[in-house]
């Protein structure tokens, strides 16, 4: 039996933790907040709640396979598990509208030649086939596996060649960003464009240079499914919460970490901010990478050589919208308001001064949860924007908050959702929000790790440098999302094993 000491009660700390315990450790988690989710946050007032981090979940297999590994019993025991149907409703400046099904790509193809034309569909399908060799090509080791001494495989991206028919003979065969993707293979026709690039920016990626490997995300979603936690996604970090109790997993919260300490060459344990030491005989830091690696919380010899702190990536701003009257009926779970002028929304996140576009891509999210609204007279609605992070934008100045949340709003009722009407109140959430709630720097959220560009994609090694520390969560392999950042806790608890 190890003591093992775990940084951080988000749910990549905590399903590691639940792993860990299940097979034997002595699991302590370190908590600097008063309570476990991280990112999973929840926002509570007047019978309303609101999930303030990630709200759906895709491949749920990760956290299936968490329950039966560490219970015997399965996901659906624990928390409410359904379909979203359909998957995600489409508005388009020019007033385009579509919905596509939740895992059917013979709907999906018949969503797009309705909305956009014949053919649309096809070539659609074409991209998602070349995506699926990307997945087929990096699952295990992208997903499943730890990074290898020499992840430099990985940086190649496997999305392949499309055939290249007339004046295509004269471009490169491959398509190296998504952008391209979109550009070659969709004809670059505006609302296939839109709904290919959304995926780059609700991550926070620019579709101009995340490579083409990033068409595995519409794969996956498109494929396995999208899915909806009853009671929010609270519901499933308290059940993971509650499986590391039954484990005797402790807890430790309001216990910031200030440094992991070393003894004899190799992690022993952890200072608090209060000058107490906890001794363990492994570390697992599921905190943000650049916090750990960049905020000295361990020495050089725990950083891989030459380590950088990623790129710096925007935050998301989220405007929670407690609504009078009930939820209309066949209103889509999740609706998708895309920027009026996409190139302006690329230039505002990616160009050289980070600025808020004016009227950008809104995730407009409205679950038909009772659980979510004091009566059926009522409604719970989020709006998600994905901004410059806290740094590049000063968003500790309610007033510029404010004023965006506005904005967003309009753009949105612009689009008909006629909700500015409805408002009882709302409470906005800034990057700055999640900075001082999670730590992480400027708020940024980290993205998935993607194979391709070099490198630039991949999430820090689940095992450090320094002997008896290892990494989970989302900033590290296989990266954010609350699946990878359940499977980087498998990857890691593998990694540590048995006593």
């Amino acid at each position: 039996m190890a003591r093992i000491v775990v940084i951080g009660a988000g749910i990549g700390g905590l399903a590691a933790a639940a792993r860990l315990a299940t097979v034997g450790h002595r699991v302590l988690v370190c908590e600097a907040s008063g309570t476990h989710g991280g990112m999973v946050g929840r926002y509570e007032r007047d019978g309303f709640a609101f999930d303030t981090g990630p709200t759906l979940l895709t491949l749920p297999a990760v956290y299936r396979d968490l329950a039966l590994k560490t219970g015997k019993e399965p996901l659906e025991d624990l928390v409410g598990l359904s379909p979203v149907d359909p998957e995600s409703r489409h508005l388009l400046p020019d007033g385009t509208g579509l919905a596509l099904p939740n895992a059917s790509r013979a709907g999906v193809v018949r969503a797009l030649d309705g909305a956009f034309g014949a053919g649309s569909g096809e070539r659609w399908t074409a991209v998602l086939d070349r995506a699926r060799q990307v997945w087929e090509a990096t699952r295990r080791p992208l997903l499943e596996e730890p990074l290898t001494g020499d992840p430099s495989p990985l940086h190649t991206d496997p999305y392949p060649a499309a055939p290249r028919r007339g004046p295509a003979w004269l471009r490169r065969a491959a398509a190296p960003t998504l952008a391209e993707v979109a550009r070659r293979e969709l004809g670059g026709a505006a609302g296939p464009t839109a709904l290919l690039t959304e995926y780059a920016l609700r991550f926070g990626h620019d579709p101009r240079r995340a490579p083409a490997s990033l068409t595995v995300l519409p794969y996956m979603e498109q494929t396995f499914g999208v899915w909806y936690v009853a009671g929010g996604m609270w519901a499933l970090a308290d059940a993971v919460y509650e499986r590391c109790l039954r484990r005797r997993v402790e807890f430790l919260f309001h216990a910031a970490v200030s440094e992991v300490t070393v003894r004899d060459g190799r992690a022993a344990g952890v200072e608090l901010s209060d000058g107490s030491r906890i001794d363990a005989d492994l570390v697992v830091s599921a905190l943000d990478v650049r916090a750990l690696y960049g905020q000295r919380l361990v020495g050089d010899e725990a950083r891989p050589p030459g380590w950088q702190p990623p790129a710096p990536q925007p935050g998301r701003f989220t405007v929670l919208l407690a609504l009078r009257g009930g939820r209309p009926a066949d209103t889509a779970h999740r609706t998708v308001v895309h920027a009026a002028d996409p190139a302006d929304e690329l230039d505002a996140l990616f160009g050289p001064g980070p600025r808020l576009c004016e009227r950008p891509t809104v995730q407009v999210l409205r679950p038909d949860d009772p659980a979510l609204r004091p009566d059926g007279g009522h409604e719970a609605v989020s709006l998600t924007v994905t901004v410059p992070r806290h740094g590049s934008v000063d968003w500790s100045v309610p007033e510029r908050a404010a004023e965006y949340a506005d904005r967003v709003l309009a753009h949105v009722d612009a689009a008909g959702l006629g909700l500015r009407d409805r408002v009882l109140w709302r409470r906005v959430r800034t990057p700055a929000d999640t900075e001082r709630e999670t730590g992480a720097p400027g708020g940024s959220v980290p993205g998935p790790a993607l194979a391709g560009a070099g490198g630039a994609y991949l999430a820090a090694a689940n095992r450090s440098p320094l002997p008896g520390l290892h990494l989970a969560g989302g900033s590290a392999h296989p990266g954010g999302g609350l699946a990878r950042a359940g499977m980087s806790a498998a990857v890691t608890a593998a990694l540590i094993g048995t006593p």
